[in-house]
């Protein structure tokens, strides 16, 4: 796993995607709120030092949110996202970008998607996370993404 020096510290992605879900609240919130904000300094409150890594997830997801809306309500049952707490959006949204539009390999995408819900929501969330992203990845892999 590769790592990433931030300040004296390293980070490796979990930490990293960590910091990306905190930044995509902040903006999920502020956006409802009709707030304005500055990305780079949202990103600056968690992360001293640029990092193309979680720029990457924030603006891909800014970018293609309404495409990674309209794929997880294809497969939350009675909760579309726009009902889901701010936290679990943006969870869902990395994991959903990580699985379409970059390289992650699919378990790892899953795996950090679901360690996130386990640190910040509850086990029924967790589940529904998980159970959202294997279902976006076997639609992706049958069309051979």
């Amino acid at each position: 796993m590769i790592d990433y020096f931030v300040g004296e510290f390293m980070k490796n992605r979990s930490e990293l995607r960590e910091i990306v879900m905190k930044v995509l609240y902040q903006i999920f919130i502020l956006e409802e709120s009709s707030i304005e904000m500055d990305i780079e300094s949202l990103k600056k409150e968690q992360l001293e030092m640029e990092n193309e890594f979680v720029n990457e997830i924030i603006y891909g997801v800014l970018e293609n949110r309404s495409a990674i809306y309209e794929l997880a309500n294809q497969y939350l049952t009675g909760w579309p996202m726009d009902r889901l707490n701010k936290v679990d959006q943006a969870i869902l949204c990395i994991g959903i970008y990580e699985l379409s539009y970059t390289k992650t390999p699919s378990i790892v995408a899953i795996n950090e998607a679901i360690e996130l819900s386990k640190k910040y929501s509850d086990e029924k969330i967790t589940k529904m996370i998980n159970a959202v992203l294997d279902e976006i990845y076997h639609q992706l892999e049958e069309k051979g993404n």
